[in-house]
């Protein structure tokens, strides 16, 4: 969308506040799709395509993965985005970005994650991703991290809302400095709201996720279309296409159903979002960070029902025994590359071993998690069985 058919209240690339260590703006792109672009280059990018979302990633081929889950959210937030007359290159590069630090083995990696990091500086995800972008990423000689705009970073650290009652938390102080400008010369503004932009990527994670969670639950027989029949949002639609398509089958049946939900839940966002911007008269940027709530949310009703199919799943899929079983083995490999990592920091590659050869533990704890956290799946699975199966063949 050019820059003069943007709303009032959207961000513009040609007025972003900049980058943290200047650069010569792009001859052929704007400074979010510049963003975006380093982004979609970027190491940890390119790992998510054996992260999880709930199946390990040699399950099967079909299951989402961070990546596939990553790239239907820019999707959602790119679409929510443009319908509002807002910056849809913004949208869709914090969307790409918001799941950069995401461990293996989806919740079960970071929850252990977390076990080990106690009395280290803890860990948490989001705070991850916003190392990654700022710090770990290191592909460009003049800075480390890749060096975005000022309102990408903001979206990435508080696309969920404003982040200042964190920051007390072990996991949060390395973006304390980035509150006021001081130590990190950047002020994120964490005690406000982030752009639209970011507040539709958050929106777009949630659409993404619930759809494509009970899409997978049936691809992998821990819950049947019948399951789903008398649950909100997701049975209405299979009452639906079953009515327009009488002979359909099982499969296509499931594929259009879930179409047609995250059809709805969009409708619904755009519809509430529009409300909500004419209710509290939102006109500028400065407005939307300032306002006393989310802009870009759910329906009163959508909320209700969407309560209910995340019981469900959290109940019927999330805890199946299968994936409970998957989530124990899960944090046993992480469990043990992390103790023994602290224990021989030496058998970690160079440029992971090197920052953990110290006697400071919480030093070395940060680098063997910055190692953990940034492993696939599978390349998870494979350094376990190497360093503790028995076989000594020489090739490791």
């Amino acid at each position: 969308m050019s820059q003069t058919d943007l709303a009032t209240y959207a961000e513009r690339a040609d007025l972003t506040t900049g980058r943290r260590f200047f650069e010569p703006p792009s001859r052929t792109r704007t400074a979010f799709a510049r963003d975006r672009d380093r982004i979609i280059h970027a190491t940890a990018f390119r790992r998510l395509k054996e992260k999880t979302q709930v199946f390990v990633a040699h399950e099967g081929d079909h299951y989402r993965t961070r990546l596939t889950h990553s790239l239907e959210v820019a999707q959602i937030a790119r679409s929510l985005a443009h319908a509002l007359r807002l910056d849809d290159d913004l949208a869709e590069t914090i969307a790409l970005a918001h799941d950069l630090g995401h461990p293996p083995f989806a919740h079960a990696g970071e929850d252990e994650l977390v076990v080990q990091m106690a009395g280290h500086g803890g860990f948490d995800h989001n705070v991850q991703s916003f190392r990654v972008v700022t710090e770990l990423e290191n592909r460009y000689p003049q800075f480390d991290g890749l060096n975005l705009s000022w309102e990408t970073v903001e979206g990435v650290i508080k696309h969920n809302g404003p982040v200042s009652h964190r920051l007390d938390e072990p996991a949060w102080s390395v973006v304390r400095p980035y509150a006021t400008g001081g130590e990190a010369g950047w002020d994120l503004r964490l005690d406000s709201f982030a752009s639209l932009e970011a507040q539709c990527a958050a929106i777009a994670d949630d659409i993404a996720y619930n759809n494509h969670d009970v899409d997978d639950g049936v691809q992998a027989g821990l819950i049947t279309l019948q399951d789903l029949d008398g649950i909100p949002i997701i049975g209405p639609m299979l009452a639906g296409v079953r009515r327009d398509w009488p002979d359909i089958d099982e499969r296509m049946l499931r594929i259009e159903a879930v179409r047609r939900m995250i059809g709805v839940m969009v409708e619904d966002v755009l519809a509430e979002t529009a409300r909500r911007l004419e209710e509290d008269r939102i006109a500028s940027t400065e407005d939307v960070r300032t306002a006393k709530r989310t802009m870009v949310d759910f329906s009163r009703a959508m909320h209700a029902d969407l309560a209910v199919l995340r019981k469900f799943l959290f109940e019927r899929m999330y805890r199946h025994y299968r994936v409970n079983r998957t989530r124990s083995q899960a944090r046993r490999v992480l469990s043990q590359l992390f103790e023994l990592f602290m224990a021989e920091p030496e058998v970690m590659p160079p440029e992971w071993g090197a920052p953990a050869m110290t006697e400071d533990r919480t030093r070395r704890a940060r680098a063997v998690c910055d190692y953990i956290a940034g492993m696939t799946d599978r390349y998870a699975i494979e350094v376990h069985q190497k360093l503790f199966s028995l076989d000594l063949a020489l090739d490791l």
